[in-house]
């Protein structure tokens, strides 16, 4: 089937193209390049433009009458810079996204696969949440991803719309033929600042946040491999409406990640481990709008996807590495990083 995919030349945007097309489906592109790089879409049917110009999705809805299914992954993902600059939060991941879904709807393409987060959840005593745990997201990122299940589900409950949610929790790791990864040269989230200092490429890992109520004192995190997290968007797309039916609603919400969690001196130590060198760390207070962490109860996933993780963490890091390693030269190669 066709497949339209908001966000497609974004980092798990574009490794979930693959892994669509390598299911034998076919992706088509809509992206602003805001930050995802023009070399991420070669090959590839890619409209550039931005999710609320309605006239630019009822063209390409127009022109791929097909498409059975939006995999909407556009949107800003920053924790820290979403504190710092909330509007530009809520205007494009909230307001931009009410406008696509409108058109969708107008269009007679209601099934909507939303890229939320497990951000959303509350910090449970157990650090174990499930898809009824309390959610009490901590940051204007968190916040617009829990506000765009919320329209979703109202506009699922007026027949406007048929919506399903993944929440992520942690992906890392790359496209396994790195083909596409972390577009960013300076990745600001924990595992791309470890294999910076790993790499030589700055002096010392800062470790935010070391007196947190977790068996070391430092964040705990489900780290689920980015080739996993797509192979679970196939899934979604493919038992899209069987989803729906066995939750007995228009809108459904599924936890994507391993069921494991990991602390980020765990992840520090499983660093060197893979890379054999030592990674000198400094300490340093949490950032405002940092959780605790969490990981998933991935039944649901496992029940009605018939999903579940096949990569370890060393195998996620090892990914990782190898494409931090051949980033610079797939994206010369391919065209160049976009804006």
């Amino acid at each position: 089937m066709k497949v339209l995919v908001t966000g497609g030349a974004g980092y798990l945007g574009s490794v979930t193209a693959t892994a669509l097309e390598r299911a034998g489906h076919e992706p088509v592109i809509l992206d602003s390049l805001l930050t995802g790089p023009r070399a991420f879409t070669t090959n590839r049917i890619f409209y550039e433009g931005d999710i609320a110009d309605r006239r630019l999705v009822r063209q390409i809805l127009a022109e791929h009458p097909e498409i059975a299914v939006t995999v909407h992954m556009a949107a800003r993902a920053s924790v820290p810079e979403s504190v710092a600059h909330p509007a530009a939060y809520y205007r494009d991941n909230v307001a931009k996204s009410l406008d696509l879904f409108e058109e969708l709807s107008d269009a007679g393409h209601p099934r909507v696969l939303f890229s939320s987060s497990a951000a959303v959840y509350a910090h449970s005593p157990s650090f174990e949440v499930d898809e009824s745990s309390p959610v009490a997201p901590g940051s204007p990122y968190a916040r617009t991803k829990l506000m765009v299940e919320q329209i979703m589900a109202d506009l699922a409950g007026a027949g406007l719309l048929r919506g399903a949610s993944l929440r992520y929790f942690n992906p890392i790791g790359s496209d396994p033929q790195l083909r596409s990864g972390i577009h960013a040269a300076e990745p600001l989230h924990v595992l791309g600042q470890l294999i910076r200092t790993a790499r030589g490429e700055q002096d010392e890992f800062i470790l935010t946040g070391t007196d947190l109520p977790t068996r070391d004192g430092t964040g705990l995190r489900d780290y689920v491999h980015a080739w996993d997290l797509a192979r679970a968007h196939v899934r979604a797309v493919e038992r899209f409406d069987a989803l729906l039916t066995a939750v007995g609603n228009e809108a459904a919400v599924v936890n994507i990640g391993t069921g494991t969690g990991v602390t980020v001196r765990e992840l520090h130590a499983a660093v060197e481990r893979v890379t054999g060198r030592r990674v000198p760390v400094r300490e340093a207070p949490a950032r405002p709008g940092d959780a605790i962490g969490a990981y998933a109860n991935v039944d649901r996933a496992k029940a009605l996807l018939g999903w579940q993780a096949e990569l370890n963490l060393d195998e996620a890091i090892a990914s990782s590495i190898a494409w931090a390693e051949r980033r610079a030269e797939v994206l010369a190669v391919r065209g160049g990083e976009g804006r």
